[in-house]
């Protein structure tokens, strides 16, 4: 185990899970306050919107907003009124006692914030980590809600939480019938096909596929299928979603000026519609070393890789772009002008 596993395996970690009202939250945290007993986790439920707590959850946790109700099964409920910093440093003396925390988001469709206050703020950076964003789904009612049309033409919330998941646990799939559960995931797919979909009944998730699995961080490119970064064969029905998900691999060596350089003027111009970004990178000049790099919206998290690139293993840059009115063939173009070139003598 490397020093940098060491400390990562130090930090607590943070699942923020986003989704629509009447997805099944509510559920899915009563269960894993009331019912499991693998996990001691602690749940902190925020109110980010205008939306009040579930009066349904432990009611006497909003008669002491600041105290840890203790469950049970060792679990703790814990609501955030204001500054969650405030509430993850009051926590931190007592993390240890929890294997991770979910931060449950209420009328929060964009969980940027939270992920940006995590990684840079020394007093969170040193005692947790994001491990995953998981968007809770209503297999019966995520399709209205993906068609929904805003009035001013931005985008409907339930893209922007599809957009943004590591893992979406799509529940109720006991309420449709097999042909339309089909035609939802294949359309999940086109938004975020780098999402990992999870079936679910009455929010049951199993708690291992979501939690502890350290899918937030710029490694995670390296364990995607290869075939997620296969050019989309051009006979296939146009792609009509405004959030869709493109992958680019090519073959070479970058030359890091022009790279940063590009991805300077593209975060300037597009940091709103770019939701995730990934990368993994070779640069010419840097040996073995290999890169990545992870953001969601212009905050990019960049360095080397855990393992370098093996002796006679392909070069290969891989990206990913989640995010709004995406042009692949313009980014693959852009990118491939990033390549090192050798000066023709």
């Amino acid at each position: 185990m490397t020093m940098a596993d060491s400390k990562l395996n130090e930090l607590t970690p943070i699942t923020v899970i986003t989704g629509f009202l009447g997805a099944g939250k509510t559920t899915l945290v009563n269960y894993i306050l009331k019912e499991q007993n693998q996990w001691k986790i602690c749940v902190l439920e925020n109110e980010f919107g205008e939306v009040a707590i579930d009066d349904g959850l432990v009611a006497e946790s909003l008669d002491a907003p600041e105290d840890l109700i203790t469950m049970d099964n060792g679990c703790v409920c814990c609501s955030v009124r204001g500054d969650l910093v405030r509430t993850l440093g009051q926590l931190a003396s007592r993390r240890k006692d929890f294997d991770a925390i979910l931060l449950e988001t209420t009328g929060l469709a964009d969980p940027a914030p939270i992920v940006y206050t995590v990684q840079t703020n020394p007093k969170m950076s040193d005692s947790y980590r994001i491990d995953s964003i998981v968007c809770l789904a209503d297999c019966k009612h995520l399709e209205a809600h993906l068609d929904e049309k805003k009035p001013d033409g931005s985008i409907n919330e339930a893209l922007q939480q599809v957009a943004f998941a590591d893992k979406i646990l799509l529940n109720k799939v006991d309420l449709v019938t097999a042909e339309e559960k089909a035609k939802l995931e294949a359309r999940l797919k086109t938004i975020n096909k780098f999402a990992t979909v999870i079936e679910t009944e009455k929010s049951r998730a199993p708690l291992d596929r979501i939690l502890g699995l350290n899918s937030f961080n710029m490694e995670s490119i390296l364990s995607y299928d290869p075939n997620f970064f296969d050019d989309e064969d051009e006979k296939k029905i146009h792609n009509l979603e405004l959030v869709q998900s493109v992958g680019i691999k090519f073959h070479g060596n970058l030359h890091a000026q022009w790279f940063n350089m590009f991805m300077m003027d593209l975060l300037r111009e597009r940091a709103a519609d770019l939701y995730r970004t990934k990368g993994l990178l070779s640069f010419h000049g840097q040996g073995d070393t290999k890169f990545v790099f992870q953001g969601v919206h212009e905050q990019i998290n960049f360095g080397p890789a855990q393992n370098p690139w093996k002796e006679g293993e392909v070069r290969e840059n891989k990206f990913v772009f989640i995010g709004k009115n995406l042009d692949r063939a313009e980014l693959t173009k852009s990118l491939m002008e990033c390549l090192y070139k050798e000066e023709k003598k």
